[in-house]
């Protein structure tokens, strides 16, 4: 045996160092296989791939939204963190160029005559009524929007559909979550497959099976994927003798965890964008609409006063279409506004990151756990079977190059 080792010192030498590629190699594949492609590739319906996590997109949305609104977020949260008297005053310039753009447009169009020969005072003092007005209209439309949120807006389906139809979402919430713990995944076959790599040296030294290799392939790429997902959730607390201390990484980083997740979902599912998307064309869009046509309805009242009755008489018809018309450019207008800096006004008065980050804090361990879980614990199988296959295939060829 030692003198075997004396005359081919290289290629022993090499049996561990082509168990750490293979640990190595099979854990990038696996990883990338877990997220990639987005798509199906191949010929459907089994001889090709598409990565685990897009494939499996709307159960694993499900369960995402389903730990995001069942323990972390209620739609009456975010809502509530909206500041009236705040939002009218940093929207203040912008609401009252809508609102003297919208009085003198309506005016043109239903009432030209009179408003081309009212004195310029006159308009004045119409659109500064309405600007004044206008926070109280805003106030009685957010309260109604509180109290009757759930006719009005769909935020859990919102959520789902955002995941399910952009699955490049999805992959980037498990791999902006699990960063760190993707990475461990790629690290630990170095290391797992080094030493394991050892203990197949010596073992081939005393055999010189041909089996030997593949079989230390498939079980150094199987072994590895299996200790790297377990290390990765287990333990839970932290366990050990003296300085000699271990705990699951994910479990580790919660407080970096937490920070990273309450940013993703402020910024990539639960914005103001969608939730104006949601709220302005969504299924329950129409209720919106009514509540609008009510509010604004009442505010025209208030504008016309002691007018209205002589309008009806007058020109019923055409304050109906007004009053119509009004619902619409409100509308029209939400939509330009949240396309012109609404946005970034209205993360800072929601704060959806606080509010997440606040909640997942509170999980307990296994609610916690959920947050990345769902991404391997299905298929996670698939995952180690491929690793030891790779590992096998790699294996066979270490052998033919040892006996050649």
């Amino acid at each position: 045996m030692i003198a075997d080792f004396a005359d081919h010192w290289l290629l022993y030498c090499s049996i561990p160092l082509v168990a750490a590629l293979i640990g190595w190699v099979t854990k990038i594949v696996a990883v990338q296989m877990l997220m990639y492609p987005l798509e199906f590739r191949g010929i459907p319906p089994w001889l090709g791939w598409q990565g685990v996590i897009p494939r499996s997109a709307p159960r694993m949305a499900t369960i995402a939204v389903d730990l995001m609104f069942g323990k972390l977020i209620d739609p009456q949260d975010i809502i509530a963190r909206i500041d009236i008297a705040e939002l009218t005053t940093r929207l203040r310039e912008p609401l009252n160029a809508g609102v003297d753009y919208m009085v003198r447009e309506m005016m043109m169009k239903y009432q030209p005559r009179l408003w081309v020969n009212m004195p310029e005072a006159g308009r004045r003092a119409i659109i500064e009524r309405a600007q004044r007005d206008l926070p109280q209209l805003i106030a009685d439309i957010v309260v109604d929007l509180r109290t009757n949120l759930d006719q009005v807006m769909d935020l859990r389906g919102m959520a789902i559909s955002a995941l399910v139809d952009d699955k490049s979402l999805l992959v980037e919430m498990v791999r902006r979550v699990g960063r760190n713990e993707l990475r461990f995944i790629v690290r630990s076959g170095l290391i797992f497959g080094t030493v394991l790599g050892f203990v197949q040296m010596i073992t081939w030294a005393f055999t010189h099976s041909s089996w030997l290799m593949p079989a230390f392939g498939g079980f150094t790429g199987l072994v590895t994927d299996w200790l790297a997902l377990q290390m990765i959730f287990r333990p839970i607390r932290p366990v050990g003798i003296g300085p000699l201390r271990w705990q699951g990484l994910f479990h580790k980083r919660r407080d970096e965890v937490c920070t990273d997740y309450g940013d993703l979902i402020a910024t990539e599912i639960l914005t103001p964008a969608r939730i104006l998307e949601a709220v302005l064309n969504g299924e329950r869009a129409d209720r919106l609409a009514s509540i609008l046509d009510h509010h604004i309805t009442e505010f025209l009242d208030l504008q016309t006063g002691p007018a209205k009755p002589l309008m009806l008489m007058v020109a019923r018809e055409s304050y109906t279409a007004l009053q119509r018309d009004a619902v619409t450019f409100v509308l029209d207008h939400v939509r330009a506004a949240a396309n012109s800096g609404f946005d970034r006004h209205a993360i800072e008065a929601l704060d959806v990151r606080s509010l997440v980050i606040e909640k997942t804090e509170q999980l307990s361990d296994d609610e916690y756990e959920g947050l990345l879980r769902p991404a391997f614990k299905q298929d996670e199988w698939k995952l180690v079977a491929i690793g030891a296959a790779l590992g096998f295939l790699v294996g066979e060829l270490q052998v033919h190059v040892l006996l050649t």
